[in-house]
């Protein structure tokens, strides 16, 4: 078994020497399709592409004013949870937030601070809620990417509006998607890692909950009893436990920000775990020149002297090919697997404990 977890440290490692990135690239306008899947689809690489979609009416019309007046009665889904963190690992528990309906204002009136609320509250619902849920917004932007729909051949299986707090968080995980992910106003910070890091990425099986707020106000965690146990990964990025996790010493995470009219390009199988804020712009009390606000695409909130950002974005999900690539992953997580114990990588010893020693010396293979 040991010789099986220091190929799988060379696999990885072998990726990073041979043909991914030190840091996420940016483009600076949109590609043309055959280029941009010979130098980032096929390879299976993330970019920033600036200026891929200036031309969306949505850039500028998206004001807290103009989204009262255009959907402001429309009942939409929001997540709730007490900490920011849906869909997550808590404890023993993968705990999913509390689901509610309410109108798209009343949902403003929380992130702009007028009515306060226990908990922390995100527009995050997918399988194309903004088709299904907000289709009045679609007359400002494409209902596709026309460049990556031409470079797939084929159309977004769902188009997803997201809207949230600051402290809303996105638990590491992969879809099987091409993503384009679009940020309209505010900021989204990346943590990146490839599929070939897989070996280092934990996973464990939890209990399936959902988070329930009590009439007392605090956050209660329900357990769903009928369900199956969850697959996920209970390391947190942002403050990893290597004593927990010693295998971890060896992923090399990319950092990225997507700006206010930044797309990023994340290819399928990534692994990532996505923060939102506000820019520099968040909650300025008193006089701010205008000549240093950021992106001046940025949608600002005002509300009495202080400066807000509605953090808006959309992201287009493309179906991956389920090809020779997505074989190669499927091995690569089974032996993953295997050299770690089913599912239980929580308790066990790092792959290729002999070369991580012999690596982690090397400050470039330390998170």
């Amino acid at each position: 078994m040991e010789s099986v977890q220091e190929r799988l440290v060379e696999f990885s490692l072998e990726a990073h020497d041979l043909y991914l990135n030190k840091s996420v690239p940016h483009l600076e306008g949109p590609p043309e399709p055959l280029q941009f899947y010979r130098d980032w689809i096929g390879p299976n690489k993330p970019c920033i592409i600036r200026n891929a979609y200036s031309h969306w009416p949505a850039l500028s019309r998206w004001t807290p004013k103009y989204l009262r007046e255009k959907i402001g009665s429309k009942v939409i889904s929001v997540a709730v949870t007490p900490n920011g963190y849906a869909d997550a690992v808590m404890g023993d528990r993968f705990v999913m937030p509390e689901e509610r309906q309410m109108n798209f204002s009343c949902m403003l009136d929380i992130i702009e601070g007028k009515v306060q609320k226990n908990g922390v509250f995100y527009v995050q619902k997918q399988c194309s809620n903004l088709l299904q849920e907000l289709p009045e917004l679609m007359d400002d932007l494409e209902p596709h990417v026309p460049w990556m729909s031409t470079a797939l051949g084929k159309s977004p299986d769902a188009v997803n509006f997201w809207l949230g707090e600051s402290n809303a968080v996105t638990s590491m995980h992969k879809d099987p998607y091409e993503n384009l992910y679009c940020v309209i106003s505010g900021e989204k910070h990346f943590i990146l890692l490839p599929p070939t890091d897989r070996p280092f990425i934990p996973y464990g099986l939890y209990q399936s909950a959902v988070y329930q707020e009590q009439d007392s106000g605090e956050f209660k965690v329900i357990d769903n009893i009928d369900s199956h146990k969850v697959p996920w990964i209970p390391l947190d990025p942002l403050d990893p436990d290597l004593e927990r996790f010693p295998q971890y010493r060896l992923a090399q995470p990319l950092w990225c920000t997507v700006k206010a009219g930044e797309m990023l390009y994340l290819p399928s199988l990534w692994f990532h775990h996505v923060q939102q804020s506000h820019g520099c712009i968040a909650a300025f009390q008193g006089l701010m020149p205008r000549s240093i606000l950021p992106h001046r695409r940025i949608t600002m909130l005002h509300s009495g002297n202080g400066v807000f950002v509605v953090m808006c974005s959309v992201n287009f999900w493309y179906d991956m090919d389920y090809d020779i690539k997505y074989n190669y992953f499927q091995l690569l997580e089974s032996l993953s697997e295997v050299a770690t114990g089913p599912r239980d990588m929580a308790t066990a010893s790092c792959p290729g404990s002999s070369m991580l020693r012999r690596t982690i010396t090397s400050p470039s293979k330390i998170l």
